[in-house]
């Protein structure tokens, strides 16, 4: 069974203000609720309709209904589970990092944490307007990544100012990516979907880099911003693995 104090403070973590104000996180479903415990992600609470799941104190099985009624997703799953915020790891200025400059969409930044996980980017950084990390659609995206990738939200323009790093920033109109020398150690900016890197941005980055069109009508706006940075993901690792 849920309370109605469980209720309540499950569906005001669907906000960031309260997501802040708890230190608190929901994950839903049988995987992503797995690599999360998996990952060390300590559990507050797990609610499931699946009666051969243990019965621990924090453990709760619940009927259909219930499980609707505190889900975020328009088809609830078997399970839910609301997990402790971690705390940040130490921002290393080394290997190669992602950098993203307002991205706004939550299935867009929960691709980019997978892509980075898959890619082996442990560090991905986030300006302080891109959407938060714990958004339960973030969270489902990312099926699982988000215990896997340090995620740190930061004014970019200061961090990029400091560093030492190579910087590398997706443009339309930049260099091709084919023909770079590609280091090992480095930051990759992407920006926003509507507007790319942001002026204040521009002038800290090092090398312009763009993804080629082959097509022959040359007529495509723009790549979506997950899927230009698995191509440039991509290309870093396989010429850095050489």
């Amino acid at each position: 069974m849920v309370s109605k104090s469980q209720t309540k403070l499950i569906t005001s973590l669907q906000q960031k203000k309260y997501r802040d104000q708890t230190g608190l996180f929901v994950g839903e479903g049988p995987k992503v609720i797995a690599e999360l415990i998996n990952e060390g992600i300590k559990l507050k609470w797990l609610f499931t309709t699946d009666t051969s799941k243990n019965n621990a104190e924090n453990h709760f099985h619940i009927t259909e209904a219930e499980l609707k009624k505190i889900s975020f997703l328009k088809t609830a799953n078997t399970s839910l589970a609301v997990f402790e915020i971690p705390k940040p790891a130490f921002l290393q200025d080394s290997g190669l990092i992602v950098a993203l400059d307002a991205i706004r969409d939550p299935g867009n930044l929960g691709t980019i944490i997978r892509l980075c996980d898959w890619f082996g980017v442990q560090q991905l950084l986030c300006s302080e307007d891109t959407t938060d990390c714990f958004n339960p659609k973030v969270v489902q995206a990312t099926m699982g990544s988000l215990a896997r990738v340090q995620i740190h939200y930061l004014s970019l323009s200061e961090y990029l100012s400091d560093t030492k790093l190579p910087i590398y920033g997706g443009f339309m109109d930049g260099n091709n990516v084919y023909s770079e020398k590609l280091p090992k150690d480095g930051i990759i900016v992407m920006g926003n979907e509507a507007n790319g890197i942001s002026k204040a941005l521009i002038q800290e980055i090092t090398h312009k880099i763009a993804i080629p069109r082959f097509g022959k009508t040359q007529k495509t706006e723009s790549l979506n911003v997950a899927t230009a940075t698995a191509i440039l993901l991509s290309e870093f690792r396989r010429f850095t693995e050489k």
